[in-house]
């Protein structure tokens, strides 16, 4: 059976980039993306919708996305699905179902778009 896992947003960021760093020094970057949806339900009137998505991208494509990205700045993500779950500090379980940036595209800037992108690679190590 095939298999295909591939997501492709273009929305504003929600908040600033959260940079960390793991104990081994891959960069790691997290931010809130918000995707609007506009469309006309039954009774004929329009209906606008947004969804909110958490990013994580990694190595050097967080580092750049610390550098140029702030809360409502305009982006267009290529990336896949991925769903992690860990022990909370009080002992429950949590989990969280997030997008890995493989490519970023900044849109809106004066200057044009620039493009950032990760190969793929051993992007699943979670926080240290």
């Amino acid at each position: 059976m095939a298999n295909l896992n591939k997501v492709l947003l273009i929305g504003n960021l929600t908040r600033d980039v959260d940079m960390k760093y793991t104990s081994s020094g891959k960069a790691v970057a997290n931010f809130g993306l918000a995707i609007n949806r506009t469309y006309t339900d039954a009774n004929g009137e329009k209906v606008d919708d947004a969804y909110f998505v958490d990013i994580v991208a990694w190595d050097r494509l967080a580092e750049v996305c610390g550098d140029y990205l702030s809360k409502g700045k305009p982006v267009f993500i290529e990336g896949r699905l991925q769903y992690r779950s860990w022990e909370a500090e009080n002992g429950g379980k949590k989990s969280k179902l997030e997008v890995v940036a493989q490519s970023i595209q900044f849109l809106g800037s004066k200057a044009g778009s620039e493009t950032a992108s990760q190969e793929e690679g051993d992007n699943d190590v979670p926080f240290d």
